[in-house]
This record gives structure tokens, C-alpha cells and sequence, in this order.
């Protein structure tokens, strides 16, 4: 008798409209160009589509969530399971007198465009957030004097049991980088406010604001944005993230490809050779070199996921 098939992982999946895809390579698909592979990535149709997955998935399969990998580590040995990607279906932006629906996978650079040209005020910060608006809708994403909980109306997203959920702004708890939502949801769409305005000066507010990003931050190199939070210990002194990094001596501070940016001191930057390790043990060298010098330890910003690899040597 012929021993029986040992089941691929795909093959213990519900059916769906949308598409499953093994073994496939994360690292270029993020901003940092680093790590590991999945073992299912699954693209869904549409929130019904998303919405039976998670009611049907063996409960024995973990999920991750990723967007278009701009504040994400991936590490060297990929994720396990099954990671969702909203694709073009989820990336739609509609407007409507002074209200922006957007798609989860929609960029912020694309919102904030489409309301530029309605003739929008009051989004032209989402012009220099890296990312699309469910990953800021998970962390109240902000740049420029702007964020996601000044101009969020509410939210839809799906929870890992399938059921679909409709939030207020006041639901979601935005704070400083952060929100009460529990890890167990995807966002799916998300509605602002925004007002009429001047056009030609919606478009120099954009300008100025993609002007200054490219003079104070490494925009076109391998990194993941800013890397750790600005700290409200009062052992900041009221230092932001990468005063305190400057002032612990770690610009420019190198660990195999990976390097603290000479051009701003709060990103890590893959320098063209750098693996998840050299990127991850870097950013906690800087983070005990900040606590030995002020006694207080930098929470990362980036989110770190996936299997790491061992070492295979290196040094600071």
C-alpha cells in the first residue's frame, strides 16, 4: 500500500477567489530589500473573500499582515504560515464632496494626491509617510505635523475569525504611534475629512513637504523609515529618537552591510549587503548604547518579524 500524501499547506486551505502562492521571496518586496521567504502568500479578492479565509483557515496556521513593507524587518528565515497582501483591489480612493474613502492597500502618497486634486486641504501630510493607509491606520502614522487621528473618520477592517467590523476614530484609541485595536484584525478601508481649499497652495504645502523629506531623511536608500519611537521618558530631557542616537555616538555606526544613516540618525539603512541579522543586532547595539548613556531603551518603530537566522559573524 502507498503511504499517504503528506498535505502541502496550500492543499489545507479553504478555497477562495483570490490567489495563493507558495515559497515565495519577501526581501524584494520590502523597502530595507532583506529577508526570508513565506510559505504562503495570499492575495484576496475583496473583504468577502478575506472575510471567509480567516472563518475557514485551520486555527494551526498563523497569519501575518504585510502592506508594501516600508516599516517592516523581515528576518533571514522568512514567516511562517500564510502572510495576506491587499493588491490593487484593496487600493481604491473615491471622493466625495470633503470625504476621502480609501482602500487599505492604498499608498498615502496616492490619497493625498486625489485630494490635492479635488481641491483638499488637510491630508497633504499622508504626502510624506512611507506606506499605505491600512498599515497607518494600525499605528496612527504621522509626519509633518499631521496624523492619521486628525482627519479619520472610521475604519473597516476584518477580524481573524472573519467578522467585519466598522470603527469610529474615538473606537480605534489613536495615540502617539499606536491604537487600542488588537493585532487579531486586518483593515480593509478607512473614510477622512479633509476641507476645500486653495489649490496652488495644497500644492506648494506638498511640495515643501517632499522637499524637506528629501533633505532630512535617506529617502532613496535601502531603509525601513524611522527605526525606533520618540521617547516620552523624562530621561529624553525631551530629546527626540535620534538626538539621543547622535548623542550616544552611533551616526554612521556600521555592522556588516548594515549602517545607522550619516543623513539621519533614526533610520537604518542596508548599505547593499546587509541581512535581517546585521540590520536587527545593529538597531539593538544603538539601543543599548542610548540606555547606557541615558539610562532608557528605545522601542522599536519597525516591526520585526518572521524566523531569524543564526549569525554567521560580524562585529560592530
Amino acid at each position: 500500500m502507498m503511504p499517504a500524501r503528506k498535505l502541502s499547506l496550500i492543499d489545507r486551505l479553504p478555497p477562495v477567489r483570490g490567489q495563493y502562492r507558495a515559497d515565495v521571496a519577501l526581501g524584494p518586496r520590502t523597502w530595507f530589500r532583506v529577508g526570508g521567504r513565506a510559505d504562503v502568500v495570499f492575495r484576496p479578492a475583496d473583504v468577502e473573500d478575506l472575510a471567509a479565509f480567516f472563518a475557514a483557515r485551520p486555527a494551526d496556521v498563523p497569519v501575518t499582515i504585510l502592506g508594501v513593507g516600508s516599516n517592516v524587518l523581515i528576518r533571514d528565515d522568512g514567516i511562517e504560515g500564510i502572510v495576506v497582501r491587499l493588491g490593487r483591489n484593496f487600493a481604491d480612493v473615491v471622493v466625495n464632496g470633503e470625504w476621502v474613502t480609501a482602500g487599505a492597500g492604498a499608498l498615502d502618497v496616492s490619497v493625498a494626491l486625489s485630494a490635492r486634486d479635488a481641491g483638499l486641504t488637510g491630508l497633504e501630510f499622508l504626502r510624506g509617510i512611507p506606506g499605505t493607509i491600512g498599515g497607518g491606520l494600525k499605528v496612527n502614522a504621522g509626519a509633518f505635523g499631521g496624523e492619521f487621528k486628525d482627519v479619520l473618520v472610521s475604519a473597516e477592517a476584518v477580524d481573524f475569525g472573519g467578522q467585519v467590523h466598522h470603527f469610529t476614530a474615538v473606537d480605534l484609541g489613536l495615540g502617539y504611534r499606536s491604537s487600542r485595536v488588537s493585532e487579531g484584525y486586518v483593515f480593509t478601508r478607512a473614510e477622512f475629512h479633509a476641507a476645500f481649499g486653495d489649490r496652488e497652495q495644497i500644492d506648494r504645502r506638498m511640495a515643501d513637504i517632499t522637499a524637506n523629506r528629501n533633505l532630512s531623511q535617506p529617502v532613496h536608500a535601502r531603509t525601513g523609515g524611522s527605526t525606533f519611537v520618540n521617547p516620552s521618558d523624562p530621561k529624553a530631557g525631551g530629546r527626540k529618537a535620534w538626538q539621543l542616537i547622535e548623542e550616544a555616538g552611533c551616526r554612521g555606526l556600521k555592522l556588516g552591510g548594515a549602517q545607522v544613516s550619516e543623513q539621519h540618525c533614526n533610520f537604518l539603512v542596508n548599505a547593499g549587503s546587509a541581512t535581517a541579522a546585521d540590520l536587527e543586532e545593529l538597531g539593538e547595539i544603538v539601543r543599548r548604547r542610548v540606555f547606557d548613556r541615558f539610562g532608557l531603551w528605545l522601542e522599536w518603530e519597525i516591526y520585526r518579524i518572521g524566523r531569524p537566522a543564526p549569525r554567521r559573524g560580524g562585529g560592530a
